[in-house]
């Protein structure tokens, strides 16, 4: 009986033999459908095997985790010990790290969650270097740091590609695609928007995928990896930075197109970039600190909290629990976000970094 993997490789072998054009659209939509099938349930067997179990169960605290991935002898070790309170071994060789090492880093007022993981090396999906563990610290992470020195900068696409492989989507965001199950009457599409892919390609697509009646909702122009993300199971999309350590070093002529849009460089053990750093990691994992104020209690910066950028006064009522919100119907802010000291204002309005808060 054929594995999953060898499956795997002859529908890809079929596809890549296959001219693409409107002709073939829809053989080669429902080929990537099955593939997505395949690699669903390769993910659901490695998440099952790797149980989190081995030093691998790390518990998320603070206001936000981070992972650190690259290839071993990044300096990762390096870097965690140097924005955190955690000790992490570090050694010239590989493989220095065999467990989840969490720091804790104080930034803003916030607790950024810090986790060391072994490096990812090729073959990681086939369990090596325990890279099936090192996968699900990461599906569970709010941000990715892909990590590597000057001499291997190609390590960073090459574990990106590794990541997309395995259903985590880096730096992108699923495709406006909702999807309303009924129990017969068939496939209905609804969009507004002029697609690339014809109905009778979308309509193969997901019917391979299960789904046999729905009404689908196309709010963009959609790709087939697009509508198989969402249609899978699997699917985990998260923002990342690209760090190159040991920047002192030296960089290679050639920097991989993936990193043309941009990459920090630093020197994790000199200390050199880590303020700025910070300071990235801040802005991605979009966070903004705000303070909040009692009844009848002066101005001041006592009482901080942080949250999410974009979140309205509402959100942050609620998120501090319903007794507190009992009652309370606006609000009253002073500095960012204020027109004047004390300005009343909805519980629509929008959160600014710094801004000073008390709810009535």
């Amino acid at each position: 009986m054929k594995t999953p993997e060898d499956q795997i490789k002859e529908l890809e072998e079929e596809i890549r033999k296959l001219p693409y054009h409107k002709g073939t659209e829809r053989h080669i939509g429902v080929l990537r459908a099955r593939i997505s099938i395949l690699k669903d349930k390769q993910l659901e067997s490695q998440n099952r095997k790797s149980g989190g179990g081995g030093g691998y169960a790390v518990k998320k605290q603070g206001d936000a985790t981070v992972v650190l991935v690259g290839p071993p002898s990044a300096g990762k070790s390096t870097l965690l010990n140097a924005l955190t309170n955690a000790e992490s071994k570090v050694a010239p060789y590989s493989f220095t790290t065999v467990s989840v090492i969490p720091g804790m880093m104080k930034y803003k007022n916030a607790y950024i969650q810090i986790l060391d993981v072994p490096g990812l090396i090729e073959g990681a999906e086939e369990g090596k270097g325990r890279g099936r563990e090192v996968l699900s610290v990461i599906r569970n992470t709010d941000l990715l740091i892909i990590m590597s020195d000057g001499e291997r900068i190609e390590a960073i696409p090459r574990i990106q590609a590794a990541l997309e492989r395995n259903g985590i989507r880096v730096n992108k965001r699923p495709q406006r695609i909702r999807i309303k199950r009924h129990l017969n009457g068939g496939l209905t599409i609804n969009t507004n928007i002029r697609q690339d892919l014809d109905r009778d390609t979308i309509k193969d697509i997901i019917n391979q995928m299960g789904i046999k009646s729905a009404d689908v909702y196309l709010e963009e122009n959609i790709t087939v990896e697009g509508l198989l993300d969402a249609l899978s199971k699997n699917r985990v999309y998260i923002p990342a930075l690209y760090v190159v350590n040991k920047a002192d070093m030296g960089l290679p002529k050639k920097i991989p197109v993936e990193l043309e849009s941009g990459f920090i460089k630093m020197s994790a053990d000199k200390g050199e970039g880590l303020a700025a750093f910070q300071e990235s990691i801040w802005k991605a994992l979009g966070l903004a600190t705000i303070y909040l104020l009692k009844p009848l209690q002066e101005v001041n910066h006592d009482n901080s909290m942080v949250v999410k950028v974009g979140m309205t006064l509402k959100d942050v009522m609620n998120e501090i629990g319903t007794e507190f919100s009992e009652g309370k119907t606006k609000a009253k802010i002073w500095g960012e976000g204020a027109k004047f000291a004390g300005q009343e204002v909805s519980l629509e309005t929008k959160i600014k970094e710094n801004m000073i808060v008390r709810f009535i």
